[in-house]
């Protein structure tokens, strides 16, 4: 069995056609999506409510950067990694340790950076 199977993963993306594709990666993956948000403030309220064990942040949304979600997803103590096309340059000084998927991504991407959270409980 994969480090994968039954993983709890949030999808945080603002593009339809993306996040479906996503998801379809995460289910093939043996990962169970519990939550999709499109927007800032659905992204937060998902991570209020929801057992999470990873998520998936794409850097900006709606013009917006997710850092909000991840400080949120940081002391909830769930891992997580940014995907965005702008690779490091993207993400924010502060979150300079948390890995980042660059945009494409392939499932082999994703399923190595999902196994390198899970490895590093």
């Amino acid at each position: 069995m994969s480090v994968l199977t039954g993983m709890r993963v949030l999808i945080v993306e603002d593009e339809p056609l993306i996040a479906m594709t996503l998801e379809d990666i995460l289910i093939d993956l043996g990962c169970v999506v519990v939550g999709l948000a499109s927007r800032l403030n659905e992204a937060l309220d998902l991570v209020r409510r929801l057992e999470v064990d990873a998520a998936i942040l794409d850097v900006n949304i709606h013009g917006e950067k997710s850092f909000p979600v991840a400080s949120a997803l940081q002391q909830r103590g769930a891992r997580y990694v940014f995907a965005t096309g702008y690779g490091l340059q993207g993400v924010g000084k502060g979150f300079s340790n948390v890995p980042v998927l660059q945009k494409p991504y392939s499932q082999a991407q994703i399923a190595a950076a999902l196994e390198a959270l899970a490895n590093a409980r």
